[in-house]
């Protein structure tokens, strides 16, 4: 039984006894715990910790652990109603409605149910993530003098060098600030370059977190189809042109949720094209280091072929690391940074410094580069084993290509396939997909689902998951 279990079934078990002691009572010592239920001295502490934060137990160093007194009567709750008239009279007022659908981010984030298979996800398995050397990292940088104290806002200059290096010249470490996450850095661009009601260009499909914070902002996502080779440089233009957008968002390196790299040829025309309507690229680098094991030299970012300001370049180390490692970086040169330091600093202050810390412990130590290595040759061992299921044992659903980078693949649904049918069934048959609809911001050209093999604990789980799938195809096919 590992940790975790261990915590959770002592926690249920002590929950279940807690009748039989009146409030105010002890509960027996960690030492006879750890005696009758045969486990560690942290397990008791975990587990006395779970019930603390529940309001059930109280603990008291040197005393031990109390059973809580009883709550006082709460007062009736009130009545709420008044806020779906105040926030509507507010949304009509408004030209963009600000209210928000993010089932699409939603889908990504929470668990599926225990036994369902996790082809939703958008975060790598604990078992891809390098725990041990976060764990180690975080441990030296939390020795680290001055580790507690509060950091510059734009973020230490170490760590501003790094993420300058990893792009290139003629970017600089005055150009970088960090922020708490690509989530955060795309919200401060969108916040910072386009205001409320104006169109904002963006890919379509694009990342469903785009669409919502774009829509947050109260701006309006104007879609520029993309292909396998990336965005359609001449229907870009020609959106910039109808809209007069100032500002275009776009993954030039394993496009979420296609998987397509920017072509080389269309690389310098993306620059062009906005800066001949003196609008700005916000480049998503999410993926940088998700190249698998069989990826060809990857081009470099837009931003390290921009001489005159155009891109404002966004990272992260969360989706090559860890969900908790909630560091990224805004890139940009000219006045445009002014504008997103100062929203960047309304918003959060800073980054936590310790978080900050341990990011350059854990890039600097030779285990950074291991890890890299171990996950790029792990994603294309599970990339060839979802397309072979896929084509195997379910070929109706179309692969729109195979790429080597990221976590997923992108397939098209056949016509007059029910996209929000498959995705009900295909939980009732035990597995999470997701589907393509909260990928637009308008109406789709038809019906597709993301599948992701990184979020499993073990290529096994991709092949049953794809059985899962083909019996709720059938089920909704007939």
């Amino acid at each position: 039984m590992n940790e975790s279990s261990s915590v959770v079934e002592l926690a249920n078990a002590l929950r279940n006894e807690l009748d039989r002691y009146s409030p105010g009572g002890k509960l027996p010592s960690s030492r006879a715990l750890v005696e009758r239920y045969h486990v560690s001295p942290v397990t008791v502490t975990r587990a006395l910790a779970r019930l603390a934060a529940e309001g059930l137990v109280v603990t008291r160093p040197g005393a031990g652990a109390f059973r809580a007194e009883r709550p006082s009567a709460t007062a009736p709750a009130g009545d709420t109603s008044w806020q779906e008239v105040s926030l509507s009279a507010a949304t009509a007022a408004e030209s963009v409605p600000r209210s928000v659908d993010a089932s699409g981010v939603l889908a990504t984030l929470a668990a599926p149910p225990a036994g369902v298979i996790e082809l939703n996800g958008g975060y790598l398995h604990p078992a891809l993530q390098p725990e041990r050397a976060l764990s180690a990292a975080l441990a030296r940088a939390a020795r680290r003098p001055g580790a507690w104290g509060r950091p510059p806002t734009d973020g230490l200059p170490e760590l501003r060098e790094w993420f300058a290096r990893g792009i290139g010249a003629p970017l600089t470490a005055a150009d970088v600030l960090v922020t708490a996450g690509g989530q955060s850095a795309l919200t401060t661009a969108l916040r910072a370059l386009a205001p409320p009601g104006a169109p904002v260009l963006v890919e379509s499909p694009t990342y469903p977190g785009l669409i919502a914070i774009a829509r947050a902002a109260g701006v309006r996502p104007v879609p520029v189809p993309v292909d396998r080779d990336g965005v359609r440089t001449e229907l870009l233009a020609a959106a910039f042109e109808a809209t007069g957008a100032q500002v275009f968002v776009c993954q030039p390196r394993f496009q979420n949720p296609t998987g397509a790299v920017l072509h080389t040829d269309r690389r310098p025309e993306v620059l062009r094209i906005a800066r001949a309507a003196g609008a700005f690229v916000v480049e998503d680098d999410f993926a940088n280091r998700l190249g698998h094991e069989d990826a060809p030299p990857l081009p470099r970012p837009l931003a390290a072929d921009d001489r005159d300001g155009v891109v404002v370049h966004v990272g992260s180390l969360t989706k090559v690391c860890s969900p908790s490692l909630r560091v990224g970086m805004l890139a940009a040169r000219g006045p445009v940074l002014e504008r997103l330091r100062a929203i960047h600093v309304v918003d959060s202050f800073f980054v936590a410094r310790p978080l900050q810390e341990a990011v350059l412990e854990l890039v600097g130590a030779p285990a950074w580069n291991r890890h890299l290595r171990a996950l790029a040759a792990a994603l294309k061992g599970r990339r060839d084993t979802l397309a072979a299921a896929v084509t195997g044992t379910l070929p109706e659903l179309a692969l729109t290509s195979v790429p080597y980078g990221g976590h997923h693949l992108w397939l098209r649904l056949p016509d007059g396939t029910d996209e929000l049918a498959l995705h009900s069934a295909a939980l009732r048959a035990g597995v999470a997909v997701t589907a393509g609809r909260p990928y637009y911001c308008a109406e789709p050209p038809a019906g597709y689902l993301r599948l992701s093999f990184a979020a499993v604990a073990a290529p096994a789980d991709l092949t049953e998951g794809v059985r899962r799938l083909r019996t709720a195809y059938r089920e909704v096919r007939g």
